[in-house]
């Protein structure tokens, strides 16, 4: 897990922009900016009709002549260091010492514009081997790759460390945003890079007199190891000894030994409700040692923000976001809450006489609906309201169906396309990787590359996410530096005769993905820093929430959803279905994505530790939960987000509010507008984070930033989706 420090900042992952998860960018680093020097993408790539679909159904394997005419290595992402494990401590080495000369350089230079530029190429440097190394550390199927990419990964994270206490850097950057004579005359983008870097400066508390400023390493240091720790209890399963396990219940979980079983986690999808039941509390009781442990967290988080001078963590936090004043934010989700949950509330409801039917038919010992029993019933009632089999449908989504579909959706939107490019020996990880120039179609010009590892191997993380490996920047020659992203999915590989097929589900995650992978591509903002998705945490999921409403809508499905046999298009009744179910849930789906949020929001306020987590939540969960569970257990001891995501997990609901009225303004009446296209590029994706959110949001659609209006947009969008 990264740490939030001044001078690294690989800005825009809240760390892999995993689905859900809100992010991988590293973002909140001012230096560790990832870029990716040292590649050197010469490949080949051409692009015809159809290419793309037979690239991703029919995986063609080159590599078996390499025993009969071996081709030379290229190394990892072609860079040439990385032709094997050794040469990862090359880069390092040599990412060190650039990195020092480029500080050197820094705190010499005449302060203006060329000091910026030095601190975006010193976070370049450490970026391009630290997002590397980090992809490869937990990616790489050969364990001599991942521990070496692991080592270097630390290793640039221990002078990170250096770089933020260095005064006499902090002092270059001072001598910029303080002088008002110096600051006038840089361009509204380096000004802003130049705040960016200043604000995370300060964060760490470098700017402190030097007593408070120890106190600040040191807090710093222990929060560090808190969220370490609280990350390994967050994940870690409970072991049981078997006499404490139900006998009628001891097949349903892994055996460690002969007197012990493990519970990796909750059994949501079990019939037996005594299972899911057991699961849950088990799973979720209440530890004291982990109530300690969060308490301290998060009393130690208020410790750091009033030592900064921030009244809370929270304001800390929300500094840099497009939302960046805490009551604003909570006064956002409190008027949410109040007009979602009585929507919510209605969906609870039908679930609640599905669960007393089961009672009433003696399937169940309780008409009470409980929180285990809640996804069960969703799936129910989801397959009550929609006939349409999954795996029917399924027929219709081949990858390479909805990958030329995705092709062709950006020619019409952006005027580029996706053209697939022969890897060298060594470039990848995976034989199954396919990489993908991204082209201007007018010119052919390269925009970017997008690696994509969709294929299930073992050892393989089970998530979906975009890293960004090299983040694109103007160079000093006038060339632009290419971004370069990896895509992570989980699917099964195309056999012979079949190729991969998507579910729905599946297929939203892909476009999901896609939208992230096309903001860093079509960024061309001078700096590294702000590029692609290195933004705001609360506007980086506009783009890629953004094409979940294209993913949904009937003529873009009817644009490449075919049988994956017979060629025949997908039909309106089957369309129709699959619109019917995709509503079921939604409103108690956000409105519990609204109470974790005013959780997040309450907990990173002036938590002193006074009072204990589960009293504050009892009170909070009265008022917005649909579904009580702080009587059953702990489950926030498990909420993961607090490490990650601390004062910022309302974050999705604001991006999935600016996406809706981009959706409804710009796409909805045609959602292959290419002017429209090109004003969503021009006005927002080509800016990444050099120009603040509500500034795009206003010039994009013509209209005042309005947190009522995400409000409203937030809730009309349960009644259009019904």
């Amino acid at each position: 897990m990264r740490r939030v420090n001044s001078l690294v900042s690989c800005r825009g992952n809240p760390l892999v922009s995993c689905r859900g998860n809100p992010l991988v960018s590293c973002r909140g680093n001012p230096l560790l900016g990832c870029r990716g020097g040292g590649l050197l993408f010469s490949s080949y790539s051409t692009s015809s009709s159809g290419e793309v679909k037979s690239s991703f159904n029919q995986l063609v394997k080159t590599r078996r002549f390499d025993s009969v005419w071996p081709r030379t290595k290229v190394g990892l992402f072609q860079v040439p260091q990385l032709t094997t494990p050794d040469g990862f401590r090359a880069t390092r080495d040599h990412a060190i010492e650039e990195g020092w000369r480029l500080l050197d350089a820094a705190a010499s230079v005449e302060p203006g514009e060329e000091t910026i530029m030095l601190f975006d190429e010193l976070s370049d440097v450490l970026c391009r081997v630290a997002d590397l190394s980090d992809f490869i550390k937990s990616s790489h199927p050969d364990e001599e790759y991942a521990e070496a990419a692991a080592e270097t990964h630390l290793s640039i994270g221990t002078m990170v460390e250096e770089l933020n206490t260095n005064t006499k850097l902090f002092t270059a950057l001072q001598r910029v945003t303080d002088d008002p004579t110096v600051r006038n005359k840089l361009d509204d983008e380096t000004r802003t890079v130049a705040d960016l870097f200043m604000a995370d400066f300060e964060i760490s508390g470098i700017h402190l007199e030097a007593t408070r400023r120890q106190k600040a390493v040191e807090l710093h240091e222990r929060l560090l190891q808190l969220l370490g720790e609280f990350m390994q209890t967050a994940h870690q399963p409970v072991q049981l000894p078997n006499n404490y396990v139900p006998e009628s219940m001891l097949h349903c979980f892994p055996r460690v030994d002969d007197d012990h079983v493990l519970m990796r986690g909750l059994h949501y999808d079990n019939p037996n409700e005594d299972v899911r039941e057991f699961a849950y509390k088990v799973y979720y009781h209440n530890n004291q040692q982990i109530e300690d442990l969060l308490s301290k967290l998060l009393s130690t988080r208020y410790e750091v923000a009033q030592l900064l001078g921030y009244s809370s963590y929270s304001e800390r936090a929300l500094s840099s976001l497009t939302i960046d004043n805490p009551s604003t934010v909570l006064d956002f989700l409190l008027t949410l809450s109040k007009k979602l949950k009585p929507h919510a509330d209605s969906e609870c409801d039908v679930l609640r006489k599905l669960k007393a039917s089961d009672f009433d038919a003696r399937r169940s010992r309780s008409d009470i609906l409980q929180p285990w029993d809640v996804p069960l019933y969703t799936a129910r009632q989801r397959a009550e309201i929609s006939s349409v089999d999954h795996s029917q449908l399924s027929q219709y989504f081949s990858l390479g169906d909805c990958m030329e579909g995705l092709n062709n959706l950006f020619q019409s939107l952006y005027g580029v396309r996706f053209s697939p490019t022969k890897t060298e020996r060594g470039e990848v990880w995976s034989d199954d990787v396919i990489k993908l120039s991204v082209m201007q179609s007018s010119n052919n010009a390269v925009m970017g590359y997008i690696y994509c590892d969709f294929f299930q191997r073992s050892g393989k993380p089970q998530q979906d996410c975009h890293f960004t490996i090299r983040g694109g920047r103007r160079l000093r020659d006038g060339s632009y530096q290419l971004p370069v992203v990896v895509l992570m999915l989980n699917l099964n590989r195309p056999s012979t005769y079949k190729p991969t097929l998507l579910s729905p589900i599946t297929m939203g995650n892909l476009f999901h993905e896609m939208g992230h992978a096309m903001h860093s591509m079509l960024a061309r903002t001078r700096y590294q820093h702000v590029t692609g998705t290195r933004c705001a945490t609360d506007f980086a999921e506009v783009p890629s929430i953004l094409m979940e409403y294209f993913v949904n809508d009937s003529r873009v499905l009817r644009s490449f959803a075919r049988h994956h046999q017979t060629g025949q298009p997908i039909s309106d009744e089957m369309l129709q279905e699959m619109r019917q179910s995709n509503p079921v849930g939604s409103a108690f789906e956000t409105q519990t994505q609204v109470y974790y949020s005013i959780m997040d929001q309450v907990f990173h306020g002036k938590f002193d530790g006074s009072v204990s987590t589960n009293q504050i939540l009892k009170q909070i969960e009265k008022e917005h939960a649909c579904v009580h569970a702080v009587d059953h257990g702990s489950w926030h001891h498990r909420f993961a987000h607090f490490a990650a995501y601390g004062a910022k997990y309302h974050a999705y609901l604001v991006s999935r509010a600016i996406a809706s009225r981009i959706w409804t303004s710009c796409f909805q009446q045609n959602p292959f507008d290419s002017e429209m296209g090109a004003k969503y590029r021009r006005e927002m994706l080509q800016h990444g984070g050099g120009k603040h959110p509500i500034k795009m949001y206003e010039s994009m659609l013509g209209e005042e930033f309005d947190v009522n209006n995400l409000v409203d947009t937030l809730v009309n969008d349960l009644h259009v989706s019904k």
